[in-house]
């Protein structure tokens, strides 16, 4: 059996290879050390304050 002509076929006509697609949460996973404990201390501080306000 051939194959027609006019099928397409991925083949690599000398083209760099497409780059991996970076994903979301590895672009940002080095920074969770500093983000999640300043978010976690701003957390506590609201609720703090949320606390004391309505005491």
């Amino acid at each position: 059996m051939s194959t027609p002509a006019n099928q397409t076929t991925p083949a690599n006509h000398g083209h760099a290879a497409p780059a991996q697609e970076q994903d979301a949460v590895e672009s940002i996973a080095f920074a969770a050390p500093l983000i999640l404990p300043l978010v976690g201390g701003v957390l506590m501080f609201l609720l703090a304050f949320i606390a004391v306000f309505m005491a």
